[in-house]
Parts: structure tokens; C-alpha cells; sequence
């Protein structure tokens, strides 16, 4: 049986916690929150117990935390983490800082212990299933991968002013996923140029942010992605990557609530793609937590590791350095 605890009891410390707790021996031992009343209300629905930060670190029958509470306690909690012996899963990012995201890499690796970062597009099922096709060899040599991640409307400006700006916040999972498929083989960005716009409203760019962008990506084999991504999408939840090799072509298209499409005299017609990523990587959210423990139990690598965290926050801050100073980025 592994005991474990949750920090953070917002939306996405709810999935992970049920998640868990529905896990084959796995205990929910504790729900840990700054709000109180979020706490209590959470451990009570999964028959867990409040305790506060302190008392988890202090309590060797926890053999596990997630940490789902806010970016700026991560790496925080993730070094508190490893200094007590506990085996790690932390959403993403490790940290806005690459500096401090590869201390808290090098305090996971000189605890001993497992850190897994929550990069849940690695388990979503159908973008398994290209990189299970690839592995394959389906289509030849992986060449070109293009990521389309549009979102159906922006947060709220104040949640912006803290995030770390839009490629350290919502394109960190398209740059896992890009390393994900094109640099399997340890091939890894040589150069990066990026650009970005305020498109959707005037308040995000006066909160120093875009909402809209492109990324070029080129790595030391050649090989090329493109990433596009935007804060508004007036149809939805927009998902989508297609990756050409030497020998063809996978592509991975939205989920939509029903695979029925209408045929009739005023044309065709199905649903919009899925609300938001709650609804789209639903499943993904379990496995990756199904991932984490079987890890755990059978000693296996996990699929996304603290170091993985560390690259995508690399390539987040080029990025970022590329789109305000105009230049591209060499590594």
C-alpha cells in the first residue's frame, strides 16, 4: 500500500487526487491547501485527512506527494520533497526558472528518489498511439512535426500577470511534445525563432504577455517543428499534431463529445472539438497518474522525468528571448 499526499486542492489538484485515490493500493492520506475550506472539502469527498505541509514531510508512512498547488511552490515542494524521501509527481512546470529547475533536478537525483513531471499529453491515447506507429516504423524517419494548441478563451489577466507569459505557461506542453517526437533518438533544438502577437485583447499585452504565437524549431539533425497556438478559438478546444516521416505521415486530429457527423441537404455538420483540456485529456490525466504508481511498484523509468521539465523550460525561455528580442536562438 502507498500513502500519499496532495498539495494544492484547486481544478487540477481535484483530478489528480480522485485519480489517485481510485488507484489499486494506493492510500489518499492527505489533502494539503492554503484554503482551508478547499481542503476539508476535498479530503472529505476522498476520505482523506487536512494536514499541513510540515506534517506530510514529517510523517514516514508517506511514500508519495503530488503537487498540484501553484507554480511558485513547486520547486519548493519538489526539493522538500526529495530531502524527506518521498517519491515525487509534480504538474508542470518544475520551476519559471531554468536555474532553479535544474537545482531541484539535481536535488531529485541526489535524494534517489522518483519525480515525475505532469506532462499529460505523453499519455493522451490517440498521441500514444502516433509515437507507438513511428516506433513502428510506419512511416520511415520522423522529418517535420506540426503542432497545432489552440485554446477557446484566454485566463483571467491576473493569472496571466504570474504565469511566466504564454510560452512558459501553455506552449511548455507543446515544446515536451515536440522532444517527445522529434528527439526520441537524443537528437535535441539547435535553433529556435519565435514571434508572438496580441490579437484577442488589448489586457493581455498590457500585462506584458501575447495571446497568439508561432515557433520555428530546427535540430541538430535537421529535422523541423512548427508550433502555432493561440489564446481564442471561437469552435473550441483545438488539439491537433501531424508528424511527415521519410516514408509517410500520422496525423492526430481533436476528440469531439460524439464521433456522429450529419449528412443531409444543408450540408455536413458534426460536434466542435472538446470544451476545454478538462473534457480533451480526461483519460490522459488517468493514465499518467496509472503510470506513476506502476513505476513506482515495478522500479520502470517514468515516461516524463524532472529532466524533461527542465528541457521544455529551456526551450520556454528561448522562446520567450526570441519573440521579445526579434532573433532567433541558437543552442
Amino acid at each position: 500500500m502507498k500513502n500519499v499526499a496532495v498539495f494544492g486542492a484547486g481544478r487540477i489538484g481535484r483530478i489528480h487526487a480522485t485519480n489517485l485515490a481510485a488507484q489499486p493500493g494506493v492510500q489518499l492520506q492527505y489533502v494539503c491547501d492554503a484554503v482551508p475550506a478547499a481542503a476539508a472539502d476535498l479530503a472529505q469527498a476522498l476520505g482523506a485527512q487536512v494536514a499541513d505541509i510540515d506534517a506530510v514531510f514529517a510523517d514516514p508512512s508517506i511514500d508519495a506527494v503530488a503537487i498540484c498547488s501553484p507554480t511558485s511552490t513547486h520547486s519548493d515542494l519538489i526539493a522538500r520533497a526529495a530531502a524527506a524521501g518521498k517519491h515525487i509527481f509534480c504538474e508542470k512546470p518544475v520551476d519559471l526558472s531554468v536555474p532553479r529547475a535544474e537545482a531541484v533536478a539535481q536535488a531529485v537525483a541526489a535524494a534517489g528518489v522518483g519525480c515525475m513531471i505532469g506532462f499529460q499529453r505523453r499519455f493522451d491515447p490517440t498521441f500514444n498511439e502516433a509515437r507507438r506507429r513511428m516506433d513502428a516504423g510506419e512511416i520511415g524517419n520522423p522529418e517535420m512535426l506540426v503542432i497545432t494548441s489552440r485554446d477557446p478563451g484566454a485566463p483571467p489577466v491576473a493569472y496571466i500577470q504570474q504565469s511566466g507569459g504564454i510560452f512558459r505557461d501553455m506552449l511548455i506542453h507543446d515544446f515536451d511534445v515536440f522532444r517527445w517526437i522529434l528527439c526520441a533518438d537524443g537528437d535535441e533544438a539547435a535553433w529556435l525563432s519565435a514571434t508572438g502577437s496580441v490579437l484577442t485583447d488589448p489586457a493581455v499585452g498590457a500585462a506584458g504577455d501575447f495571446d497568439c504565437t508561432a515557433v520555428t524549431i530546427r535540430t541538430h539533425k535537421g529535422r523541423l517543428c512548427q508550433i502555432n497556438t493561440t489564446r481564442r478559438a471561437a469552435y473550441g478546444y483545438d488539439q491537433r499534431f501531424e508528424v511527415l516521416g521519410s516514408a509517410g505521415l500520422l496525423q492526430c486530429g481533436n476528440h469531439t463529445p460524439s464521433e456522429v457527423v450529419q449528412w443531409d441537404a444543408n450540408g455536413v455538420k458534426g460536434d466542435k472539438p472538446e470544451a476545454f483540456f478538462l473534457q480533451r485529456y480526461a483519460a490522459a490525466y488517468r493514465l499518467e497518474i496509472e503510470h506513476f504508481f506502476s513505476c513506482l511498484q515495478s522500479g520502470q523509468p517514468f515516461k516524463t522525468t524532472v529532466q524533461d521539465g527542465v528541457m521544455a523550460q529551456k526551450l520556454a525561455d528561448a522562446a520567450t528571448q526570441s519573440a521579445t528580442t526579434g532573433q532567433p536562438v541558437t543552442f
